[in-house]
Parts: C-alpha cells; structure tokens; sequence
C-alpha cells in the first residue's frame, strides 16, 4: 500500500461518530445494566456485524430497532428485556443520537490529515452529519466559513439525505471524488464499518476498501484489508511504523 494511495474517504458512524452515551445510558440503565464506555463502543460494532450477517438489507423504517436490539444485547440487558427496550428506544426522537466522537478519533483524524493526502467523509446520514461534525470540533469543509475549533479542514462531506444517493450505490463515491478533483481507482481508501454498505460500496466504485472492525467481528475476514482505528492507517498508508507497534 505504501506510495499507491491519492485519497482516503471516511466513512462518518463507526469511524468518527457513534451513539451518544447520554442518549443510551438512560434506558439502559433504567433496564439494569450500566455499560462503561468500552462496553459501548464494542456494542456498536456487534450491532454493525448483525446487520451485514443479515440475509436481507435492513428496512428503512425497522434498522434503527434491530440495530438497537444487538446494541442493547451487547451491552448486557437481559434477553426477556431487550426487545421491548429495543422498541421503547426506538421510538425516541433519533436526531442527534449519533453526535458524539469516538475514542482518540480526533488524535487519529490529525494524524491521517497530516499524510497530507485528500481527505473526504462519505456517510448514510439523516442530514445532519456535516453540522455534527463541525460542531463537535472533528472535521469541517473549508467553505469560508471560520474554522471548527480544533477540527480538521477536508474537502468534502457527503450526506446520503442531502446529495439524494446512498452507499452502496456507487454514485456517491463518484460525487466525493468529483468534489476532491480525484479520479476513481484502487488508488482510493474507503474506510468504514458496514460490510454491505462501505466495504460492498467502496468495491462497486472500484475503491479500495478497509473495514473498521476493531473487535474482529467481520464474517469475511480474509477478503479485504482491515483496520482498528483511525491511527492503524497511518503504517499502511506511509509504510512507516508506528510508535510501539
């Protein structure tokens, strides 16, 4: 890989945002259980590999539940319990769940911007994931508009709700691209956590794929490259070691 890289493209939940712990640590713990951060985050990747196991793409109207019955699962509610929370959870107002920057994902962006490569977010959004990202201080388009404190300047975010297409569809990748002036090619990362979606959409763009998957969840492990986080890009893209690995 080193030397054979012209641009990475992120994918936005389970790369650098994930739900939000004051969101879901309520009902989980009004059910019994209070997962520590740890717990929380391995539980968003459980979810994400139930659903890629699935033998049928997830319904517009139900992925959110069955994602949450996995994630609430993972997390340790007991199993007469989980389906009834799934639901309650579920029907909560879901804008802004997914607001929140995951463990050294702001540690490991700066890192991966300062390969000085194009960098690009491509996300199945609900239209606000350019705001959170800003806001949150991980990464913002520079638009002339004054910087996101201690975010990192890429040139473009994509949402699915916004620009009218979804991963996998390989038309969103076609519109990152066009907007980083990069062209198509193996010469392209896609990072992201969903086998269907990224892994499955960065391939029918004819991108490179690496699955977020720090747990080793993935049903395919030897069929693409993967990666733990953000920071274990920096070895495969430079070819250059890390600090202690």
């Amino acid at each position: 890989m080193p030397g054979t890289v012209s641009a990475i493209l992120l994918d936005a939940g389970g790369v650098l945002l994930f739900p939000r712990p004051d969101r879901m640590l309520p009902p989980l713990r009004a059910a019994g259980v209070n997962p520590d951060p740890a717990t929380l985050a391995r539980a968003h990747y459980q979810a994400m590999a139930a659903q890629d196991a699935a033998a049928e793409p997830p319904l517009a109207d139900t992925w959110w539940r069955d994602y949450l019955v996995t994630y609430v699962t993972a997390c340790g509610v007991p199993e007469a319990r989980r389906e009834q929370l799934a639901a309650e959870m579920a029907q909560r107002p879901r804008q802004g769940s997914w607001a929140y920057a995951g463990a050294g994902v702001k540690d490991g962006l700066r890192a991966l911007a300062a390969l000085g490569l194009p960098l690009g977010v491509v996300s199945n959004s609900d239209g606000t994931v350019e705001g959170d990202l800003r806001r949150l201080g991980v990464c913002y388009v520079a638009d002339g508009r004054p910087p996101a404190a201690g975010g990192v300047p890429v040139g473009v975010i994509l949402d699915s709700a916004v620009v009218g297409v979804a991963k996998p569809d390989p038309a969103i990748f076609r519109l990152a691209l066009d907007a980083l002036g990069v062209p198509a090619g193996g010469a392209v990362l896609h990072v992201g956590d969903s086998l269907r979606y990224d892994v499955a959409g960065a391939r029918a763009a004819g991108l490179r794929p690496l699955h977020m998957d720090p747990y080793g969840y993935c049903r395919d492990p030897g069929g693409h490259p993967h990666v733990r986080d953000l920071t274990g890009l920096i070895p495969l893209i430079s070819g250059r070691p890390q600090p202690g690995g």
